[in-house]
């Protein structure tokens, strides 16, 4: 008998071992009626998700934007000053926002400099996000991996913007953190119950694709917007490009939007559960 439950386990391994640890009870594709809260570290990290966003914000779902940077360092052009750079980097993920159908007062910046986002005091910023969930009660947060079962390399300000997401999903539930959000600003503690992680290059650990079939052209046309980030305005902003340079922006957009089985998709981590369990 002992023998046969041996056998009848290890024939079980496979199987066990393909089992996916989470898995989407309704496809995004039908997600409706869900606050989404995306938290990144520039205008333009959204970038990678821009179909879903626009096909989850099409399907009646509410969603918001969360920057933690003005972006005010990200150029090569000499001639652009921070303050000139913050101000064009706002303008291009508002415009960007507008192509997906998510209304301008739905973006949030919370303003610290670019690539010192490590250096910044980690406790306050935890804190304001921790004050921004609590407000929003987004039913889904999506930001970059911040890694499954080992810590997943990024650029400073993405990798930093990884741990700061994931550090204030778990705060935001306990009712003694940051307790004054709560007996002073009548904020309740909450709970984040899914999660999609995106990533830029490694797709090792994604479980979730989002067909987005009828919205390539809105990413596509979003992308085409950070014009001071990508193509000819990377060394020498212009606010305007001509009709050649916009279609050339437009398509090497559309010719990195990733195919599989035949569909353009985004792939993502996705995870559901106590915020404990974010890198299992």
């Amino acid at each position: 008998m002992k023998r046969l439950l041996f056998l009848l386990l290890v024939l079980s391994l496979p199987a066990m071992a393909q089992r996916p640890e989470h898995t989407l009870d309704i496809p995004v594709e039908k997600w409706s009626g869900k606050t989404i809260m995306l938290i990144g570290a520039h205008a333009d990290d959204d970038a990678n998700s821009h179909g879903t966003l626009a096909l989850l914000q099409a399907h009646g779902n509410q969603v918001y934007v969360v920057t933690l940077t003005t972006g005010n360092v990200g150029t090569q052009d000499p001639n652009l000053s921070r303050t000139q750079l913050a101000e064009i980097r706002r303008h291009e993920e508002l415009a960007a926002l507008a192509e997906l159908g998510i209304p301008a007062d739905h973006y949030i910046n919370l303003g610290y400099d670019d690539g010192l986002l490590e250096f910044e005091d980690r406790k306050a910023v935890v804190e304001n996000l921790v004050r921004w969930i609590r407000k929003l009660r987004p039913t889904v947060l999506m930001s970059w991996d911040p890694g499954k079962n080992y810590q997943r390399w990024h650029k400073s300000d993405h990798r930093a913007a990884s741990y700061l997401a994931a550090d204030a999903a778990r705060a935001a539930m306990w009712r003694l953190l940051f307790e004054g959000q709560i007996t002073q600003e009548g904020l309740k503690e909450y709970m984040i119950p899914e999660y999609l992680f995106y990533n830029d290059y490694d797709h090792d650990d994604e479980n979730t694709w989002v067909d987005i079939s009828d919205f390539v052209e809105k990413k596509v046309n979003a992308f085409a917007k950070y014009v001071s980030q990508y193509g000819p305005g990377w060394k020498n902003y212009k606010a305007t490009l001509s009709d050649t340079e916009l279609k050339q922006m437009k398509d090497d957009s559309r010719n990195h939007v990733r195919m599989k089985d035949g569909k353009p998709v985004e792939g993502f981590r996705y995870y559901k559960g106590l915020p404990d369990g974010l890198g299992k």
